[in-house]
């Protein structure tokens, strides 16, 4: 009996293990035969997923025999489903599986895995609102994926745009109404970061980083897809979140630094409803930060919650949330004067202690925010989908606001300190519909987006007017006396809420508020003349209603613009190298000026055309070595017309004549020579002027906002691939920036802020559960210094440590 039990039992234990060694096998190409990395394999509703190689092979192993539904996605490709059914230690190969290119923008699946070229460019569907490929698209663009975040310990948004080639902070956030978020340089121009997902994100503090799945620096004028309220003709910052996942995880990260940072991070994604297709994530982070000067501070609770609803293979709805709860000190710039010289044209000159922070504690503001967006996605064919997206924003700042400002009346650098209470709100919507085709004309293929756009935003700002509250000068000497009175005065101005509101209570409350719209409708095509050889078109028709001041008809005024954009593109070698060109046009709204001579009778109001930037762009982009080597080399040349100037033939009439210069150099490189080692590297050299304009303070000089003319970045990892230091890993990097104008007018002379290097580095484990990291920013604790009209001092050295956990 004993032996029949135990011939039973065995017999058992290998049937159940038989049923459980099933399998099956792939590879996932596209229309091309091209091999897919990364592509995203999953059998609904069980735990088993994977991804592909970069070759494009798949295994599932361990499977239970049955009846199973295989899904292949891939972002920028349309998902398919693939009925399977394994018999009992069945190998099961189901060869090729191609996936045709589509307009997956909504339903992006998220599988952490090892992959190739960490710190690639990932292919995105909101640079073009169509489903390309990096090498397939005539617009340059940088992406900062979560990787490199992650490798570098980021904690702020400002240290991840230092990886993005030709960007540089003009300066930090202010925090302040309207325009608190950060200023930055790109491509002679200055931009601000307004996008969340491809739609309308504002805010008046810093963006947190914990719900950043990527960056995207899109390059020169992009008006033609994106309107001008949210991109400069530099380009445009696209952040691009997190999203749900088919599946259950997380990640626990704890950071912690220098000066006071802490910073908790949770990451957690489930599904509400498998059955349903009902799927929940939701990212958090709590951080307190104190400042390396004698005050400030910074907190912020942050939660993103997002919702993905797959009705069926053809509906599907997705909700996306950001709210975050801010307060911070103000860093209170040194305003050097605009219309005079500076006493001292250099920072020794200046005698600047950079340690002052010349405000307290007591003066704060808060920063409340949230965006919102909800998208609808239906497949109306096999060739066409429609999206409906609407976004709305809120972003507030209450508060105290503080500057300093050199007027040159007391001597000695002594910079007037201002200071008003901010409550200032913002509020916008946006509202569109796209229809993306994908289809073909007799033997040319289209990849078509059709859409409409309303855009809205609305102003309230009931802050103070701003007092007069002592003076210092940049080593830290207080100087009381009110420059605008005879009398010497010697009365103390206390940094506390107390003092300041007591200066603040005879000062006016503003009561205003300000409207505009923006009705667009736009059109790109890519067509593919032969496989090689591709051209992208596009029109923008938009029509700009200001409302203005509501309380008067008087600022009223609308205006009409079409913006072009054109680009070919030929692949020498298809998907690895392509040589590009570009045309890109942006444009920006122009008020109506009162001209004609006051002597001869009334004034009277001439209108004008937006103003014109236009780019002609030349490039190449490679993809070799199976993705192992990916660069972007590129030469812009933007000009800028139609700036109202005074017409040189009558001081009391204004006409279209004004021109700004850009042209620039851009290198980017992402290789992965080895398993192991990842390299970001990037260089960019730009040359802006002042061509044309009756303002000769400006005239043949750099624009302020144009930054330092030479930029360039670095950051190499790499993680031991086996052995006793089988996870532990080295990082190091750096990026820097030639001399800057801080200020460059014919009448002040220049003050030049000096060029600077960082170095960074880091050490780290990353186990199968885990990851430990120390990260030493500017390790060689260099003093420089940013700014656009300011002084605006940076973060000496600082180390940080982290420890993540995921499930």
């Amino acid at each position: 009996m004993k032996i029949i039990q135990s011939v039973f039992l065995l017999a058992l234990i290998s049937t159940c293990t038989f049923a459980q060694n099933a399998s099956i096998t792939g590879n996932v190409i596209d229309n091309n035969q091209s091999p897919l990395p990364g592509v995203n394999v999953i059998l609904l509703n069980t735990a088993k997923g994977t991804q592909t190689d970069i070759n494009g092979n798949f295994t599932l192993a361990k499977l239970e025999n049955g009846n199973y539904t295989l899904m292949v996605s891939y972002l920028g490709f349309k998902t398919r489903e693939l009925p399977v059914s394994l018999a009992a230690n069945q190998s099961l190969n189901l060869g090729a599986i191609i996936l045709y290119e589509g307009n997956e923008i909504l339903n992006e699946v998220v599988i952490k895995a090892e992959r190739t070229n960490k710190f690639s460019r990932k292919q995105t569907a909101y640079v073009s609102k169509l489903p390309l490929k990096d090498i397939e698209n005539t617009q340059v663009y940088s992406t900062i994926p979560t990787e490199l975040l992650e490798s570098q310990v980021v904690t702020n948004f400002d240290d991840a745009l230092k990886n993005a080639t030709g960007v540089e902070q003009l300066w930090a956030s202010t925090g302040r109404g309207g325009d608190g978020a950060g200023y930055y340089s790109l491509r002679g121009f200055s931009v601000q970061p307004q996008l969340v997902n491809g739609l309308p994100g504002l805010t008046n503090g810093t963006i947190n980083p914990a719900n950043i799945e990527r960056i995207e620096v899109l390059k020169g004028p992009s008006a033609t897809l994106f309107g001008n309220a949210v991109s400069s003709y530099g380009g445009l910052i696209n952040v691009v979140t997190k999203k749900p996942y088919v599946g259950t995880g997380g990640e626990l990260s704890f950071t912690s630094g220098t000066y006071g940072l802490n910073q908790i991070v949770g990451d957690f994604n489930t599904a509400l409803s498998k059955e349903d297709n009902l799927y929940f994530r939701i990212n958090t982070a709590f951080t307190t930060e104190q400042s390396y000067q004698d005050a400030g501070f910074r907190k912020s609770f942050f939660v993103a919650p997002s919702l993905s609803y797959k009705v069926n293979n053809k509906l599907s709805f997705s909700f996306y949330a950001e709210i975050t709860q801010a307060e911070q000190t103000n860093p209170t710039f040194l305003f050097l004067n605009r219309s005079a010289p500076t006493e001292a044209d250099n920072l020794e000159a200046l005698g600047y202690n950079n340690k002052l922070s010349f405000t307290s504690n007591d003066l704060a503001l808060q920063n409340p925010n949230q965006n919102y967006r909800i998208e609808m996605d239906y497949k109306l064919s096999n060739a066409w989908r429609s999206q409906t997206l609407l976004s709305k924003s809120s972003t507030s700042t209450k508060g105290y606001y503080s500057y300093l400002f050199d007027y040159g009346i007391l001597g000695g650098n002594t910079f007037t300190r201002f200071i008003n209470k901010q409550n200032a709100n913002t509020q916008t919507t946006d509202i569109q519909q796209n229809f993306i085709g994908d289809f073909k004309i007799a033997s040319l293929r289209n990849r078509v987006v059709i859409g409409l756009d309303y855009f809205n935003a609305t102003q309230t700002d009931n802050g103070t007017a701003y007092a007069f509250y002592g003076n210092v000068k940049p080593d830290g000497t207080v100087v009381n006396d009110n420059p605008f009175t005879q009398e010497v005065e010697t009365t103390p101005f206390p940094l506390s809420t107390a003092g300041v509101d007591a200066a603040l209570t005879n000062m006016a409350v503003g009561n205003n508020k300000s409207k505009y719209h923006i009705y667009s409708l736009y059109a790109s095509d890519v067509l593919n003349i032969t496989d090689n050889l591709s051209a992208m078109v596009g029109l923008r028709l938009d029509r700009f209603d200001n409302e203005g001041d509501l309380t008067t008809a008087e600022d009223d005024y609308d205006q009409t613009t079409l913006s072009p954009k054109f680009g070919l593109l030929y692949q020498p070698l298809a998907d690895k190298l392509a040589v590009f060109a570009n045309y890109q046009n942006g444009f920006t709204n122009v008020a109506p000026q009162l001209v004609g001579n006051p002597d001869d009778g009334a004034q009277t109001l001439k209108t004008f055309n937006p103003e014109q930037a236009n780019q002609l762009e030349l490039g190449i982009k490679t993809n070799l070595f199976n993705n192992r080597l990916n660069a972007t080399i590129s030469y812009y040349d933007i000009k800028v017309k139609d700036r109202v100037i005074t017409d040189p033939s009558s001081p009391f009439n204004k006409i279209q004549g004004g021109e700004v210069v850009s042209k620039g150099f851009e290198v980017e490189v992402n290789a992965n020579p080895f398993s192991g080692l990842n390299i970001r590297a990037g260089y960019s050299s730009n040359d802006s002027e002042t061509t044309k304009s009756d303002n000769t303070e400006i005239l043949n000089r750099r624009p302020l906002e144009a930054g330092p003319e030479t930029l360039y970045n670095f950051w190499t990892s790499y993680e031991f691939q086996s052995g006793k230091l089988n996870g532990f890993g080295i990082g190091a990097g750096f990026n820097g920036a030639s001399e800057s104008f801080a200020i460059n007018y014919k009448s002040t002379g220049e003050f030049i802020l000096p060029s600077y290097t960082v170095a960074n580095a880091s050490v780290f484990y990353q186990a199968n559960k885990y990851r430990i990291g120390l990260k030493l920013n500017n390790a060689l604790n260099e003093k420089y210094y940013k700014g656009w009209t300011t002084i605006n001092p940076q973060m000496p050295r600082m180390l940080l440590a982290n420890i993540s956990y995921q499930f």
